[in-house]
């Protein structure tokens, strides 16, 4: 084995998302999708794992483990609960999230939307609608002004091309045939609006909502740098696609719709997050499903921590800015699976890093047991395990794995 380090100040962190973890954001549309007859998710977030009032534990627990960067989001829908009404009360929480981590000496990234969004945004048109570019704009640049002088690093919008992911691999039907389910239509009607005027992030896959996105991230950036200085860029939800047989075409068109159309998009931001999970196989006639006897994780797709190194070389390739690395991890019951999922994908950034690839960070998704969104709380992403009967927390042997790594600030490579 060889010991291969990783250049001085390399950022080694886990992360969350407020709605997967804080508990009751009663006032974002996710919350409301939850809760409507037929619904699509398996369960409501409910508490949730009550970050919003242990955090200053967790960012502890995370210091303790030797990590030196925390990302975590500030939930839109608590900042401004409607319409130009910003709320002190909450922006002094973050400042008190952010202020936590600085005595523990971690950077706190913050992402100013991960795929929530206030319910009065989506009763005006949400991410198909004009004025949403301008609305989180102002929202970004009013949290800046109260916490900027604490922030590490920003991400304006988590994957902002996950709703074309999403349906471009089969996960999700079509807008059209969404817009017709009951639970689609009672949610609109709770809104008061269409059903064609609903526009989640989450299920945004329309060439209107992606460049709906794409403009309130440009805008974005422009408030949130008037007001801080601090590195920003936005996350991006990456496939490493590979061609089966006959199927290159099909890959090459995926990959650029998927990834590289939004990697050329970026190009003047000051970094990229990279969120890989797997690999998505192509042949001639569009996605495949996994190969026979591969090993699967709990959301369905394939083991193959591999995929990140193929993506950060994409990214660069493409963007052509410096990556960081904003999720990478597994969902598992079987914690020695994530110990070799994480050895395999970090030595992967180790070999980008070799080759002159600027990697700043690598953070694991998750830091805690959470909400996974309309699977629920089944699948387990967490380094550290959450008894949401009680709130206890337990940390696996993954995250002491992944914080030796951080505090070595190297890795052993065969």
């Amino acid at each position: 084995m060889t010991r291969v380090n990783f250049p001085a100040g390399f950022l080694w962190g886990t992360a969350t998302a407020a709605h997967q973890v804080e508990g009751n954001n009663v006032n974002n549309d996710n919350w409301l999708m939850e809760h409507v007859p037929g619904t699509i998710f398996t369960e409501p977030s409910g508490d949730a794992c009550d970050h919003y009032h242990r955090y200053a534990a967790d960012i502890a627990l995370l210091a303790e483990l030797g990590f030196n960067l925390y990302r975590f989001s500030i939930e839109w829908a608590r900042v401004e609960p409607e319409d130009g009404e910003f709320s002190v009360a909450e922006l002094d929480h973050y400042r008190r999230m952010l202020a936590a981590c600085h005595e523990h000496h971690i950077t706190p990234m913050v992402t100013f939307h991960h795929f929530t969004t206030p319910r009065w945004v989506m009763a005006q048109g949400g991410w198909e609608a004009d004025t949403t570019p301008a609305k989180f704009a102002r929202y970004c640049e009013r949290a800046t002004r109260h916490l900027g002088d604490l922030i590490g690093a920003a991400c304006t919008i988590n994957e902002a091309n996950i709703g074309t992911l999403l349906t471009s691999v089969g996960v999700l039907p079509p807008p059209e045939v969404l817009q017709q389910a009951p639970w689609w239509k009672a949610v609109a009607q709770a809104l008061g609006i269409m059903p064609h005027d609903f526009a989640p992030f989450n299920f945004a896959s329309s060439s209107r909502s992606r460049d709906t996105i794409m403009e309130a991230h440009r805008r974005a950036v422009e408030a949130i740098k008037s007001v801080g200085d601090f590195p920003v860029g936005i996350t991006l939800a990456l496939q490493d696609v590979q061609a089966a047989n006959g199927g290159a075409a099909q890959a090459d068109r995926l990959r650029y719709d998927l990834n590289d159309s939004f990697l050329e998009a970026v190009r003047d931001d000051d970094f990229v997050g990279v969120q890989t999970y797997s690999r998505q196989r192509i042949g001639p006639n569009g996605s495949l499903p996994p190969e026979a006897g591969v090993e699967l994780t709990e959301m369905g797709y394939e083991f193959w921590p591999e995929a990140l190194e193929a993506t950060i070389r994409e990214a660069a390739a493409v963007a052509r800015i410096p990556i960081i690395v904003t999720e990478n991890g597994i969902g598992t019951t079987d914690d020695t699976r994530r110990e070799e999922y994480i050895r395999r994908a970090v030595r992967g950034v180790a070999k980008c890093l070799k080759d002159g690839i600027d990697v700043r960070g690598y953070t694991y998704w998750s830091a805690l047991d959470n909400f996974e969104w309309t699977q629920g709380y089944r699948p387990t992403f967490g380094l550290i395990a959450v008894d949401r009967s009680t709130q206890q927390r337990t940390v696996k042997p993954s995250a002491r794995l992944l914080g030796e790594i951080a505090r070595a600030n190297a890795i052993e490579t065969e």
